[in-house]
This record gives structure tokens, sequence and C-alpha cells, in this order.
């Protein structure tokens, strides 16, 4: 099963919760811009993205906890 999200990480502080809380899921999660694949588990791999961009977060599980932090960065 794959979920597919637009997130918008607006600073270090958003960067930092997003990856904690994705640490803590057994399965894989990918973040996209353009062609760059990134861990959503590599606080440097996503700090070193454009963070002023919309970012494509894909789920390769489910976890409650971490959807519930997925929500608070969604973009309409």
């Amino acid at each position: 099963m794959m979920a597919e999200s637009k997130i918008k990480l607006e600073d270090p502080k958003a960067v930092e919760e997003f990856v904690n809380a994705a640490s803590k899921c057994e399965f894989d999660i990918d973040i996209f811009y353009n062609r760059i694949i990134i861990d959503a588990k590599s606080i440097l791999g996503i700090l070193s993205m454009d963070l002023t961009k919309t970012l494509t977060v894909q789920c390769y599980g489910e976890s409650k906890e971490f959807d519930r932090t997925l929500q608070k960065f969604v973009q309409a």
C-alpha cells in the first residue's frame, strides 16, 4: 500500500518534527522534489532540499501517529 501527500516544511523546526515522526515508522517514507528522492528519515537530506517548494511524500505503510503529524504540513 502506498499513500501520497503534498506537504510544505516551512522551517528547520518543522523538518525536525516531521523526521522525528517518520523515524518512528517501520516502513519506508520518501520525499520527492523534481527528480530528487530523499529518505524522509534523513534530516540532513530534507534540509538540503529547497524548502520553499511543495514536496511530495510517499508512505509505504500506515501509521495513525505519523498521519497526524503529516496532516500538519499538508498543502491544499
